[in-house]
């Protein structure tokens, strides 16, 4: 009920632009051969090291932003990024490349995306190996869930999501989710929670605020107050409840608009 994401954001004096990842990129592994993966391999398998989906999606994020620049009706010093679920892991990779972007909204993002690899819950490394996701990761990556006999696992990996969220900093982020009851529990939104908790040094380190505290909220809690944002919303898999929550913090950051000049004759 009410209005839409984007009224939300016109009624702000802001605009909003929609990109597609999958026309940059297909979303599966039939396609890494082809979209901008093949062309930069030439058409041939990926080595072990080459990017997955979501660094080719993060990258076509940072080419729209490349077009911004060129556009006179774009304040290129006050752009958000949001995604959701596999494109919120895309939005938060593309922060942590691209410091061009002002800010950002990460919703339920689960493996690989901002909640612990090291946690087990929801979303584990097996099912991001799986057949339904694996391209969307680089082959080194996908070796921790390795299987018997020789067996690495997340608990092996020299890094953890928190520090992705950290690569993001001192640039304010806020992470949200649905509950596990209202049907995202594979997004794992306490996880995240603690990731962003785990990433608050780095901040504080920046001269920015982390959440505040340590202690996970109550659901339907915003904290906004630091440069880290956080709710989880009494929903499912969606990152719509969580939008009003997102506008008020990103609105510390986004500026007010400055009025256009007056064409000739007026």
């Amino acid at each position: 009920a009410g209005p839409t994401w984007k009224q939300q954001v016109l009624a702000r004096g802001w605009g909003y632009a929609l990109f597609y990842p999958t026309t940059l990129q297909a979303d599966n592994g039939a396609g890494l051969t082809q979209g901008i993966i093949g062309l930069a391999n030439h058409g041939q398998p990926r080595k072990l090291d080459d990017w997955g989906c979501l660094r080719a999606w993060a990258w076509g994020t940072s080419r729209l932003m490349d077009y911004f620049e060129t556009d006179k009706d774009v304040d290129v010093h006050h752009v958000a990024l949001e995604g959701h679920s596999r494109f919120g892991k895309t939005a938060l990779v593309a922060m942590a490349y691209d410091p061009r972007f002002a800010v950002a909204y990460i919703n339920s993002s689960g493996a690989g995306g901002a909640t612990l690899a090291r946690r087990h819950f929801g979303e584990q490394q097996e099912n991001s190996a799986g057949v339904g996701a694996y391209h969307w990761f680089a082959g080194n990556y996908l070796r921790y869930a390795e299987q018997a006999p020789k067996v690495i696992t997340p608990a092996d990996l020299p890094v953890d999501m928190h520090e992705m969220i950290a690569l993001c900093a001192p640039r304010p982020v806020f992470i949200g989710g649905g509950t596990r009851e209202g049907g995202d529990g594979w997004a794992d939104v306490r996880g995240t929670f603690m990731a962003e908790v785990a990433a608050g040094p780095v901040y504080k380190l920046l001269g920015a605020r982390d959440l505040g505290t340590t202690e996970f909220p109550p659901v339907g809690t915003a904290l906004i107050t630091g440069d880290l944002g956080f709710r989880q919303h009494p929903g499912g898999h969606t990152s719509l409840p969580d939008f009003p929550t997102f506008l008020t913090f990103a609105s510390r950051y986004m500026g007010t608009p400055a009025p256009r000049p007056s064409s000739p004759g007026n």
